[in-house]
């Protein structure tokens, strides 16, 4: 019975400790998933220019503001456009995660972006991981078009 009860005490433990967001202060410096150098980095505002005028993706560095990043586990965050709209940005291959503390800094992210469709279900999830009331999750009924980036890797500039 006591090795039952030590096994789910240390599995519980093991789930919530995995779905949390790192820790961490994000400072200036600071890098995620691979290595990134902030050298040829183009602000992403001129990087969606380039998507506007027919191209299909963008590769390479970008940089931009972190608005907002996944509180359940760090696994994505939304970078701010010029016009108001936000970019979403996942890791490639799930392969790293961001602290929260990223909100509001400034970054270096090597990756591919690109213009994406994302689904009603899609876009609940993500308003799901946010924390949103039901009342806002409720009020999502079309998919959005959207800049989508899949990083390599991200640097917090400042």
């Amino acid at each position: 019975m006591k090795k039952l009860l030590l096994t789910l005490v240390v599995a519980a433990f093991g789930v919530v400790a995995y779905a949390q967001p790192p820790a961490g202060d994000a400072k200036p410096g600071d890098w995620y998933g691979e290595k990134v150098s902030t050298e040829g980095a183009v602000a992403i505002n001129d990087a969606v220019a380039k998507l506007s005028e027919g191209n299909d993706k963008v590769d390479g560095k970008i940089k931009a503001k972190i608005t907002d990043v996944c509180p359940k586990k760090g696994c994505w965050l939304k970078l701010e456009l010029a016009n108001g709209e936000t970019a979403m940005v996942k890791m490639k291959d799930y392969g790293f995660f961001l602290p929260v503390a990223a909100i509001g800094k400034t970054v270096v992210i090597d990756g591919e972006m690109k213009m994406k469709t994302t689904s009603v279900a899609e876009l609940k999830h993500y308003a799901e991981d946010a924390k949103k009331s039901k009342e806002e999750i409720a009020k999502i009924t079309e998919p959005k078009k959207e800049v989508r980036v899949e990083a390599k890797g991200i640097v917090i500039v400042e």
